[in-house]
């Protein structure tokens, strides 16, 4: 049976939606694309009709999360008044963030695998970074470039860390710490 355009559209964007998820859930190598399809309630066979291969799948979805990511961003910063690096310290490093993966930062769940994906794959965190660092820069101009590569690098490290340890305590300590570093 054949599906409309816009059905086929709307097929697309849950495929890459849902994969998008299940990727930040369980990486790359997690899951395959009869599971992904699945998930997203619809059959193996259309996979072929909408991509190349999963990993085309991959770098799509993760650039749509990641744009995803990047307006969460926008929306704390735009909520403001002073301090965006400050604001986006305390919404990052929180517990409600280090237990949501599925919809959490991409490149805190994905980045450590992009390497391992190829250079399409890498260019999506590339500009995706480039994205983030210049949304902050235009909210606190008097930062310099490193200093909010350093403010990103350590929240995604602290979350990073948060996430392995599987301790509260020592998670909300690691969170508190790169709070205090990602503000001063």
């Amino acid at each position: 049976m054949r599906v409309s355009r816009d059905v086929a559209v709307q097929n697309r964007q849950k495929v890459v939606e849902t994969a998008g998820r299940a990727f930040r859930e369980q990486g790359y190598d997690g899951i395959g694309v009869a599971g992904l399809m699945r998930a997203a309630g619809l059959t193996h066979g259309g996979f072929y009709k909408q991509f190349a291969d999963k990993e085309a799948l991959a770098a799509e979805a993760t650039a749509t999360a990641l744009r995803d990511n990047l307006a969460k961003w926008v929306d704390v910063i735009d909520g403001t008044d002073g301090d965006p690096l400050g604001a986006l310290a305390d919404r990052y490093l929180s517990p409600a963030h280090v237990k949501r993966r599925d919809v959490g930062c991409t490149f805190a769940a994905l980045a450590a695998e992009a390497p391992r994906h190829g250079p399409e794959m890498t260019k999506v965190f590339a500009e995706a970074l480039e994205a983030w660092v210049s949304t902050v820069a235009e909210a606190a101009p008097v930062e310099s470039r490193a200093d909010i590569l350093k403010a990103i690098s350590t929240m995604l490290g602290a979350l990073i860390l948060a996430r392995a340890v599987g301790d509260d305590a020592m998670a909300r300590e690691i969170l508190d710490a790169a709070s205090r570093s990602s503000t001063s």
